[in-house]
């Protein structure tokens, strides 16, 4: 864990500073306390990175749960009570990783979870607009089209025209060249420049920056454009800041049904981020997922029962990771020790970050998983690849996350469905100089239920005096379904004069008085037809 440590450090300060305003901000979409985010970002960083199989993935408090979280904390009777829910789902997270429910991870198609990683870079950079020039009245963290403030993606762009604050735009354009210097030039000029991060460099200059314009009426950046981490009067109020569950609320249904849809969308926004991750890590390594989910499920204890938010492995703070240079597990567990010592140590500082840097920063993640080169090359992939692709990105700007891969993924099972449809069996045209039309049908390797209307619709469309080869000899698995269709054809073929050869590793068989009997044989090798 400690081999690329050179690597680690300097991207654990990068996800930090990404981590930062996402546990204020989803804290305060959620309608909790705000220091139930940082919590959660802590528990995420430290346990669940110090568990997980995950070498990059990196956890924290989830956007993706915020309206579920509004919802139960008032449906629920209070925060404390919504707590007891929290615990709940994170045991049924590690009964999920018991049983290996991890396996359906690997069911997510590729253009499916490319399409959620441009969709996410695309929602952070128009999220980030508004923040950049100053204009924050939806919380980082909202990744909703519909927002928490009343306003969608589009609409806060808008109103941000006439809201510019001029300090605030300023920095962020300062910090924003400070980013793409050192990334383009001098990350290249020498190990320095690797060791301290771009992004350190340009939240230090943005704390400067507000220090030195603070009194200024043009460029001064008033309060609420800047990070607001509560700040604790002794150890007494900083102790005080925690909440733990009223375990009294544990006889309530509905808390039982909270803690089932925390269990159930965390786990799943979970597997959808670790398949995302391992795609964009450059050393392809493999997330054992079944260990994700307990490691997942024991954090999300951890933190209920100290007052913490819902955990999940999640995108924007991994592909942070990734990106900055990240190796090994040892940067998320860093980057959660780093949230605990600041809130604990600086927190005026840290109050002194100017939310336009923050929002650079996350221009740049954003860009990096939405390069435009992606469109074109998932363009020419050809439908089956480009219509799920293009159907998540859509979904995800203009819904939220797992509405938008719902609807890729149900898109990917129709092109699948469709393309099973056509690829059920073959059809040849043997010979018709007889004045008989001679006809070769040969059945796919698996042929299903989905098959059916493909194959009733070739029987069907045969000419009257068709001689017919069935070809199965390659045909490994017969659903029952396409059985009974061949026994009911065999009565219509009879009345068509239709004549069938039947050819399988069963035996030929000229007109089989019954499909289902002659299938119901022994056969000559293993073959699974039933």
């Amino acid at each position: 864990m400690f081999k690329h440590i050179k690597s680690d450090i300097p991207a654990s300060i990068v996800v930090f500073f990404v981590a930062l305003p996402l546990c204020l901000g989803i804290a305060l979409a959620s309608g909790a306390p705000l220091f139930s985010g940082l919590i959660a970002g802590i528990i995420g960083g430290v346990v669940v990175g110090g568990l997980s199989g995950s070498k990059i993935g990196v956890s924290g408090p989830a956007a993706g749960l915020a309206a579920i979280v509004l919802t139960a904390i008032g449906t629920l009777g209070g925060y404390q009570n919504f707590l007891v829910a929290v615990v709940l789902g994170g045991i049924i997270q590690i009964i999920f990783g018991v049983l290996k429910a991890g396996v359906i991870g690997y069911y997510f198609p590729s253009s499916v979870i490319k399409g959620m990683l441009t969709g996410i870079g695309i929602i952070i950079i128009l999220k980030q607009i508004p923040h950049f020039f100053g204009y924050d009245p939806d919380p980082e963290g909202d990744w909703a089209f519909f927002q928490v403030d009343g306003e969608n993606t589009f609409s806060e762009i808008i109103n941000t025209v006439n809201n510019i604050s001029p300090g605030a735009t300023l920095i962020a354009i300062i910090g924003l060249s400070i980013l793409l210097l050192w990334d383009k030039v001098l990350s290249k000029k020498g190990k320095i420049f690797q060791l301290v991060q771009g992004p350190l460099v340009a939240v230090a200059v943005g704390i400067i920056f507000y220090i030195v314009t603070q009194d200024s009426e043009v460029l001064g950046i008033s309060k609420d454009h800047l990070v607001s981490v509560p700040v604790p009067e002794d150890a007494a109020s900083f102790i005080g800041q925690f909440s733990f569950p009223n375990f009294s609320a544990i006889t309530n249904p509905q808390v039982w049904v909270t803690g089932f849809t925390i269990a159930l969308v965390a786990s799943l926004e979970t597997l959808l981020c670790v398949e995302a991750t391992d795609k964009l890590d450059p050393h392809k390594n493999v997330t054992p997922t079944n260990r994700e989910l307990l490691a997942q499920g024991t954090g999300n204890i951890i933190s209920g029962l100290i007052g913490g938010l819902p955990i999940t492995q999640v995108i924007v703070r991994s592909s942070a990771n990734i990106q900055s240079g990240g190796r090994t597990k040892l940067s998320a567990i860093i980057h959660g020790f780093l949230l605990l010592i600041s809130v604990i140590l600086i927190p005026t500082l840290l109050n002194m970050i100017p939310l336009s840097v923050l929002a650079a920063i996350l221009f740049i993640v954003g860009f990096k998983l939405a390069k435009p080169s992606l469109f074109m090359k998932m363009y020419k992939l050809g439908w089956k690849q480009s219509i799920p692709f293009f159907v998540t990105v859509l979904g995800i700007v203009f819904t939220d996350l797992l509405i938008g891969i719902s609807l890729g993924l149900a898109v990917g099972i129709i092109v699948i469905l469709l393309k099973n449809y056509q690829n059920s069996h073959f059809l040849h045209i043997e010979d018709n100089s007889d004045g008989k039309n001679k006809i070769k049908m040969t059945l796919a390797e698996e042929v299903t239920f989905i098959n059916k209307g493909a194959i009733l619709k070739e029987l069907d469309s045969l000419p009257e005096g068709t001689y017919l080869e069935l070809d199965v000899m390659k045909t490994r698995y017969l659903d029952y379904d396409i059985i009974e269709i061949l026994e009911d054809f065999s009565l219509k073929a009879k009345e068509r004069n239709i004549d069938i050869k039947l050819i399988s590793k069963r035996g030929v068989v000229e007109n089989p008085p019954s499909y289902i009997e002659f299938f119901k044989q022994k056969p000559k090798s293993n073959l699974s037809l039933s």
